[in-house]
């Protein structure tokens, strides 16, 4: 199966599928996928995007994004829901070459965790009904906020945490088009050292972190998300092989 999918102006996108959980059964290809905004979809990459069958879009950008960036269309039919995560807005003026930028994302990603609550519950109740797949998952770059939701999604399924680093880290293979691609639409716009950078060690830190502040991914999904063990039944039963 192919985990990167190629479209014009998108540089982010990829199947989630493939992973094995520690039980022996396997993420499902063509179940999930994650991406960069789906408000560049145009042209011919709206005749790729229709050959996945997406049925569900779960936008995670703040509104004002959406607002200025655009959506999926309307007219693909998808269920669309803008489910923003982040809370805060990030301090890049407190980034520092000595704090280094994995701990500043995971810093971030933790945030998140703590902001983002009622919609991250919602987005994966969403991803755990096997009707709404196949799932896209997407912010901006596809990198951060789609990062931490896809990461608790790999953990609930079993997947271990080097693959889910491992996935997390895929995105440094578009970075440098990403960069290329934001400072031709945003050519006055100030770049942080870390942007569009996914060091494999920030999700390798937020999980830890994560783990260290709750006991486990999962233990988090179920104490502060109040993910329903029917709602993780669900997920773990269509997106996982018999």
């Amino acid at each position: 199966m192919i985990r990167h999918i190629e479209f014009t102006n998108l540089c982010n996108f990829r199947d989630v599928g493939g992973y094995a959980a520690k039980d022996g059964r396997t993420v499902r290809w063509q179940r999930l996928y994650r991406a960069d905004s789906l408000g560049w979809l145009a042209g011919d990459d709206l005749t790729t995007f229709r050959e996945l069958r997406v049925r569900s879009v779960i936008d995670l950008r703040h509104p004002y994004e959406v607002e200025k960036a655009g959506r999926v269309p309307e007219s693909e039919g998808q269920h669309y829901q803008n489910l923003p995560i982040e809370g805060r807005r990030w301090d890049t003026a407190a980034y520092s070459d000595e704090l280094g930028v994995a701990r500043y994302l995971a810093d971030r990603y933790l945030e998140v965790t703590e902001d983002g609550v009622e919609n991250l519950r919602i987005a994966l109740e969403t991803i755990a009904e096997a009707g709404n797949a196949p799932v896209v998952v997407h912010c901006a770059a596809g990198k951060d906020r789609t990062g931490v939701l896809t990461a608790l999604v790999l953990s609930l399924t079993g997947v271990g945490d080097d693959d889910i680093v491992a996935d997390y880290a895929l995105t440094g293979l578009a970075t440098e088009r990403f960069v290329a691609d934001w400072t031709r639409r945003h050519p006055d716009a100030p770049l942080w050292p870390g942007f569009g950078l996914a060091p494999a060690e920030a999700m390798r830190l937020f999980l830890t972190d994560l783990t260290a502040r709750h006991g486990s991914a999962e233990a988090y999904v179920k104490g502060v998300l109040r993910l329903s063990p029917a709602a993780i039944a669900e997920l773990r039963r269509h997106l996982l092989t018999d």
